[in-house]
């Protein structure tokens, strides 16, 4: 029988097929650059292109990543929402350094964001819940994510009241539902080439943004 690591090694990397890119063109600033790659991924119709993963720092130290939806980028920043008492909201209230990645394969682009994290206003963090699926505000409203889950079926009861409470009060608010924006230090753009040759271009903040390329 095959072993796993031959298996693996087996499996083709590097798939995508990367547009043409001159980092000496790039804008003073990363945020207008990834804005451009985003746009790229989505004209591409890359799958979930504003799918990222979310790095955050537990109280132990240990770091900590999921999966979640971009939802704005500004000069300020990265935006991404959550409920303040789940697991990332305490990770950030504790220690509000985080890290986000973008990975479009078709595209052979990667994006590394690390900085800072702050909540929004309660009024921005408002308007984005009601900018959400009704089904997604009322799991929200429900208020237990990453608790233990002891029968399934609680799931039904609980969103379906919910549901119920948010068709007699469209305006309804989760109390905790929060805004976060990443107020970026550094941001590196990686675009893969089949002989391993990457180009990586990083955006350091120090007074200002300053640019470098870095070795492969």
């Amino acid at each position: 029988m095959t072993d796993l690591r031959t298996r693996l090694r087996a499996v083709p990397t590097l798939t995508g097929t990367p547009p043409a890119w001159d980092p000496a063109l790039a804008p003073e600033t990363p945020h207008p650059l990834f804005v451009e790659w985003l746009l790229s991924a989505i004209d591409e119709q890359v799958p979930e292109p504003c799918a990222m993963t979310l790095s955050t720092v537990r109280a132990d130290g240990r770091p900590n990543g999921r999966v979640l939806i971009l939802k704005d980028v500004t000069d300020d920043g990265w935006q991404f929402a959550s409920t303040s008492t789940s697991r990332k909201g305490d990770e950030l209230a504790t220690s509000p350094y985080a890290a986000l990645t973008f990975y479009w394969i078709p595209l052979g682009r990667q994006v590394r964001v690390l900085g800072t994290v702050e909540a929004a206003s309660a009024e921005d963090s408002a308007r984005d819940f009601l900018m959400r699926p009704e089904a997604a505000r009322a799991e929200a409203l429900v208020g237990r994510q990453s608790a233990v889950l002891a029968d399934p079926a609680d799931i039904d009861v609980a969103v379906k009241e919910q549901a119920e409470r948010i068709a007699a009060e469209p305006g309804l608010i989760a109390p905790n539902w929060t805004l976060y924006t990443l107020r970026a230090e550094e941001v590196e753009f990686w675009q893969a080439d089949p002989d391993r040759r990457h180009t990586r271009l990083r955006y350091r903040l120090e007074d200002q943004w300053t640019k470098e390329l870095l070795w492969p």
